[in-house]
């Protein structure tokens, strides 16, 4: 049956050594109040880099004791952005986190191609929620980070999600290929690469994983719909991921899932050296905890 709350992530993450957070322009107290959950669990160590006054001061009002706590000054978010992808890249973090600042200026620092975090892969961003209407947790990729991927770029967002996915002890996640029709049709490039992804599976180009495609969302997510059209598969009903063609659908679902299901999420970026935490500013208190419990257990 899978993983059924994101819960598990800070139970898997307690079984791994502690990790280091690296958290750039740490002031921001939704941010703060996360990493004092994640280290009071006992998943995570954070290193705090940012306005050391401004840090402080929300540290005292939240009750968050910083004694034994590496602070590292730097008022420059963007600078901020620099100095912790430097953490990182010495060794002393082995998770990176955005604190406040912009997305662009966080971004920009990891990417950076001298001093980044870019391994030779792609960069996408999964979303694993927990849903209460769906029997186990499901993994959705990529809403954030790839606009409109192709083909190759696709195979990248999905070995990314399936990796992390065998991080969490689910040896072969079922991926299932979205779109708005079950058929291949020439005219909708979305079931073309849903068909070409299924093969390349198939044909062991993609392995670990089981992948079919295309699916519409109903099927990919119920068993009732998949007999009722008729439909043969491994993965419809039962899917731990679902890859969308592009950034809207994707966004839309994910929010869809947060605001109108009211799911619990957790998100990171992966294909860098490092799992990194992204965050909204809309997201709750408790998906920042899980998304950086998800950092940890990966």
């Amino acid at each position: 049956m899978g993983i059924k709350t994101l819960d598990t992530f800070a139970e898997i993450a307690k079984g791994k050594p502690k990790k280091y957070v690296a958290v750039a322009a740490a002031d921001d107290r939704p941010v703060l109040e996360a990493i004092q959950s994640a280290k009071s669990t006992g998943i995570i160590e954070p290193i705090l880099v940012g306005n050391l006054e401004k840090i402080r001061s929300i540290a005292k009002d939240i009750n968050f004791e910083l004694e034994g706590i590496k602070l590292i000054s730097e008022n420059n978010p963007a600078a901020a952005c620099v100095k912790s992808v430097d953490l990182v890249r010495s060794g002393d973090a082995q998770i990176l986190m955005k604190g406040l600042v912009s997305s662009a200026d966080y971004l920009r620092a990891i990417l950076n191609k001298d001093n980044g975090l870019r391994k030779s892969g792609l960069l996408s961003h999964t979303g694993i929620f927990e849903v209460a209407a769906y029997h186990k947790i499901i993994g959705l990729t990529d809403a954030a980070q790839n606009i409109s991927p192709d083909l190759s770029e696709k195979v990248d967002i999905v070995k990314n999600a399936v990796d992390l996915f065998h991080h969490l002890g689910v040896e072969t996640p079922k991926v299932a290929c979205l779109a708005a029709i079950e058929a291949v049709n020439p005219k909708m490039q979305a079931t073309i690469d849903a068909a070409l992804l299924t093969m390349m599976n198939r044909r062991k180009q993609i392995s670990g994983c089981i992948i079919d495609g295309p699916l519409a969302f109903d099927n990919a997510v119920s068993l009732e719909a998949t007999h009722h059209k008729g439909i043969e598969s491994n993965v419809a009903g039962d899917a731990d991921i679902l890859l969308a063609p592009d950034i809207e659908s994707a966004n839309i679902l994910y929010k869809s899932f947060t605001y109108f299901a009211g799911a619990l999420v957790a998100a990171i970026i992966l294909g860098a050296t490092v799992p990194i935490v992204l965050t909204s500013r809309a997201d709750s208190h408790r998906s920042k905890f899980l998304s950086i419990a998800l950092a940890a257990a990966y």
